[in-house]
Order: structure tokens, then C-alpha cells, then sequence
């Protein structure tokens, strides 16, 4: 913190990562709002917010978060699934497969854009009986 009671850029992701870590997502959003504020322009900031609203269930802020991350980093694969998360939160499974597609091909290997694909893919196919709020069921950094 500086003397005049503000965090810097550094404290502020460092804390809200931290706090994010520990599964305080609340918290966590407010430093890493700070963060942004101070430094708009990183990516690493603005991914780490995006993560910390998802975990609030904000999926709008964290997909807009998610979004300016890849306007920054546009190869930024995470930015990429976790923007197709949002889109699967907010019932857009078109949207939601562009992003997962992006995501995967970007990182083949990554088993959970290839399970979370898969299950748009799927709901697609039985799109009658699928529910709008269906998301995959593993979101370990989001």
C-alpha cells in the first residue's frame, strides 16, 4: 500500500489473487477492480477479474472482462473458454462453441475445453431436451 492508504497495481493483483485462491471471490473482486483501474491495459489483470466474477456468478461483467482480455492478448486460449463459459451461462450455445472451438485449437490438449466443447456439441444434438443453464461440469481456474 502506498502512504496515501492506495494500493499499487502489484499489491492489488497480489492480493486478489491470493483471496481468489483462498475462495474469497468477493474480496477478490474489489483489489483486482483496483488493479484494473491502475493498470487497464494487463491482461493478466483483467483475465483474473474475469475469473473472480464468474466465481460470483457476474457471467456479463466476466465475459466483458473475458473479452477485453482478448482484445489484449488475443491468443490468450483461457480468455477464449472462459468468454464460451459466459456465453453457455447467458443460454448462447452458438457463441459459447465459437469461443470453446477457439479455445481447443488453440490448446488441443487441454482436456477441459475439449469436455466443455464436447457437451455444447452434444447439447446441440439434443438441444429439445437440454437445459439453457447446462455448463461443463469441470471449471477448475474459472
Amino acid at each position: 500500500m502506498t502512504a496515501s492508504g492506495h494500493y499499487d497495481a502489484y499489491t492489488a493483483f497480489s492480493e486478489g489473487m491470493r483471496l481468489l485462491a483462498d475462495g474469497n471471490a468477493h474480496a477478490a473482486v474489489i483489489a483486482l477492480e483496483q488493479a484494473r483501474e491502475l493498470e487497464p491495459a494487463k491482461g493478466s489483470v483483467r483475465e483474473a477479474l474475469a475469473r473472480a466474477y464468474f466465481r460470483t456468478g457476474r457471467f456479463a461483467a466476466a465475459e466483458e472482462e473475458f473479452i477485453a482480455t482478448l482484445d489484449i492478448e488475443p491468443v490468450n486460449d483461457y480468455a477464449q473458454y472462459g468468454a464460451g463459459l459466459c456465453r453457455l451461462k447467458a443460454g448462447d450455445r452458438a457463441r459459447a462453441r465459437g469461443h470453446l472451438r477457439l479455445a481447443t485449437v488453440m490448446r488441443p490438449d487441454n482436456a477441459d475445453y475439449q469436455a466443455a466443447l464436447e457437451q455444447v456439441i452434444e447439447s446441440d444434438g439434443a438441444e429439445s431436451t437440454a437445459p439453457d443453464n447446462e455448463t461443463p461440469d469441470d471449471q477448475r481456474r474459472v
